[in-house]
């Protein structure tokens, strides 16, 4: 049975669809991945043929999700699809949340994170992890927020993805990895790294 990552913020313009695209582009070279756009919109359903190597997917049932026969499926969320999240949850095996290192909106993942737990609830397997993103270059994150992120119960990852240009433009490019900015590679493959470990942890 397939791998089931979700990314999933209630809060929009925190970066899941470009993180989606290029977490499913970095497993590509060693799993036999499909990228699942739940946005009704289709925005990375759309873009599809930028990425003739991936399957980009749209799906009008969840259930259908476990069926999908592959090693790893990637679902990328809008932040409307509130009132499926809990479902798409269930069926997860890791769930990652995107915020900006600001403090209203770290504020803003608490209730994305409560329907994670909710969900590890019914079924503990479920991991799930917290990674800042989109981050200003210059910018440091403030005591506050670094507070406040270890007090939400939900791992924070080492990795930090930063607002770089490479990656805002990787959809046009084919992904980070086929770029050639070395800093937004490695911070990719690290947090595609972080999240293996994540699942293949007891």
């Amino acid at each position: 049975m397939a791998k089931i990552i979700t990314i999933a913020n209630q809060k929009g313009g925190v970066g899941k669809s470009t993180l989606a695209i290029n977490l499913a582009l970095a497993f590509r070279d060693q799993l036999n991945v499909v990228l699942v756009d739940t946005d009704l919109q289709g925005s990375l359903y759309h873009i599809r043929d930028e990425f003739p190597s991936l399957p980009v997917i749209g799906l009008d049932k969840l259930t259908d999700i476990q069926q999908l026969d592959f090693d790893l499926v990637v679902v990328d969320t809008p932040p409307y699809l509130s009132s499926r999240l809990p479902e798409l949850f269930i069926y997860s095996d890791f769930i990652l949340v995107p915020t900006k290192a600001g403090f209203f909106d770290v504020m803003a993942i608490r209730s994305t994170l409560a329907l994670i737990k909710e969900a590890q609830h019914k079924a503990p397997r479920i991991k799930a992890g917290i990674v800042l993103n989109m981050i200003k270059p210059r910018a440091g994150i403030t005591q506050e927020v670094s507070v406040l992120l270890e007090s939400l119960g939900t791992p924070l990852l080492q990795t930090r993805i930063h607002d770089r240009v490479s990656i805002a433009r990787s959809f046009m490019t084919g992904g980070v990895l086929n770029g050639h900015d070395a800093r937004a590679k490695t911070e990719i493959m690290s947090l595609t790294e972080e999240i293996v470990d994540q699942i293949m942890a007891g």
